[in-house]
């Protein structure tokens, strides 16, 4: 029997709130992204959602390659408000929240997605990855995220609003994990406090 996103959290997840924290940031960027720089549709937004909640569900196994071990789970369980090959994508998209960039040389389960899934993937996991670094401290201090499409010079300006202004969190990790966003979307992005 098929599991939906929020049992297989409750059974797998030691983390309360870090699994909803990056799912609101995913949602925030993905909504700003979708408006002002490249349209993704509203399945792209489900499909985020869930990976958002069970990118660190691996832990229940092994902090070690945790990554791997989320997908695996999802896969494993299934994912009852998707098809199969949504869940696949769900799966994909977990994996790919950290370590190395998805490759269809390096990685079989990535290669057996037709081009326009791999693009689809890139998008969302880069997505995800800049959540997750936005809340690598488990400190829920972004408040808001708005973004600004430099169309000529292909440049994405992640502008954030921290939850308290007198506190800015660090986002060295986001800086770090932004290269999948960069490749998904062919652009460069910057990542900046907005002015309060």
């Amino acid at each position: 029997m098929k599991l939906r996103t929020e049992d297989i959290l409750a059974k797998f997840s030691k983390d309360s709130s870090h699994p909803y924290e990056v799912r609101r940031i995913a949602l925030l960027l993905f909504d700003e992204l979708s408006r002002k720089v490249k349209e993704m549709p509203p399945q792209d937004r489900k499909i985020l959602e869930s990976a958002a909640l069970l990118h660190d569900i691996g832990y229940y196994i092994e902090a070690k390659s945790h990554n791997k071990h989320s997908r695996r789970i999802i896969l494993e369980n299934g994912l009852d408000e998707f098809s199969p090959h949504d869940t696949k994508l769900v799966a994909c998209i977990a994996r790919f929240h950290r370590g190395s960039l998805p490759d269809k040389e390096k990685h079989d389960f990535y290669a057996e997605f037709e081009k326009k899934d791999r693009k689809r993937i890139k998008r969302l996991a880069g997505i995800l990855r800049v959540a997750d670094g936005l809340d690598g401290s488990h400190l829920s201090a972004i408040k808001k995220i708005s973004v600004n499409y430099d169309g000529e010079n292909n440049i994405i300006e992640i502008y954030l609003t921290p939850e308290t202004p007198e506190f800015r969190p660090d986002v060295t990790a986001a800086i770090r994990k932004r290269d999948l966003l960069e490749i998904g979307f062919k652009s460069q992005s910057v990542l900046k406090f907005s002015d309060l």
